[in-house]
């Protein structure tokens, strides 16, 4: 049996893989080394930024392994400490602090589209996706935290339509309805998220989380909570080594090189 979770490594990025073509099912097996490598990436400084993408060019995943249902209820207990699990790991790359890029290509269904709304990037291919939460059709609800997470991007307008009538919707659609930041042609698309995890590994590690941690979740805060996050951010970021730097880049008139203590 194929390992179920494939990571590397370029620099500062790190790239996970679901290893389970052409459908890559989200197993329990999969699942439980995501929770243990999640965990890895959270306490590794050297990583500073991260994709999520599946083996393949056919689907970024069709969700859970429905058939393995009955044997993670017997593994864990319960089906809600089954879902517990997958609403724990998505919550924890969600607030992390350092970003997490998904590629959405073929299905994205399900858990498939569930784990990348808890990334702070969505690239979609621009042929052949279907994305969506089709769980309607089975008699069922989302159950990773999709009706939160899609109204929470989209709005109830768009998720209301997407959950109620188990659409399943292209990457220029959901680019239209900024359920992704990019879309780029299938065989581009893995590279051109690689390229941003870079780019952004290469801003100021520090300043990049502390933005995170003002902006995700902000939807459920006033404007005053807000603007205290932010003055926050700007006394963690006063004086650092990086805050130095992009200051010395700018008066002498070159790129800033952060991260570099």
């Amino acid at each position: 049996m194929s390992e179920p979770l494939l990571f590397t490594r370029e620099d500062a990025i790190a790239i996970v893989s679901i290893n389970d073509a052409p459908y890559n099912r989200m197993s329990l097996e999969f699942m439980d080394e995501l929770e243990v490598l999640v965990d890895e990436i959270a306490e590794n400084g050297s990583i500073r930024a991260v994709v999520i993408t599946s083996e393949g060019v056919d689907n970024f995943s069709v969700g859970m392994n429905l058939k393995q249902l009955p044997e993670g209820i017997k593994q864990k207990g319960s089906a809600d400490a089954v879902f517990d699990q997958r609403l724990n790991v998505i919550s924890k790359i969600e607030n992390m602090g350092k970003p997490w890029i998904a590629t959405l290509f073929g299905y994205c269904l399900g858990g498939g589209l569930e784990l990348p709304l808890g990334c702070h990037f969505r690239l979609a291919a621009e042929e052949n996706a279907q994305i969506g939460l089709p769980e309607m059709d089975l008699g069922a609800v989302p159950a990773w935290g999709g009706s939160a997470r899609l109204s929470r991007c989209v709005g109830s307008h768009h998720a209301l339509d997407m959950i109620l009538r188990a659409k399943k919707i292209s990457g220029p659609e959901a680019y239209r309805i900024g359920l992704v930041h990019e879309v780029w042609p299938v065989q581009e698309l893995k590279t051109r998220a690689v390229a941003l995890a870079h780019e952004l590994a290469g801003q100021p590690a520090g300043a990049v989380r502390s933005m995170l941690k003002v902006i995700v979740g902000s939807e459920d805060k006033s404007l005053d909570q807000l603007l205290i996050a932010e003055r926050a951010a700007i006394k963690e970021n006063q004086g650092t080594a990086d805050a130095k730097e992009g200051m010395m880049a700018f008066m002498q008139k070159r790129a800033p090189v952060f991260n570099q203590s």
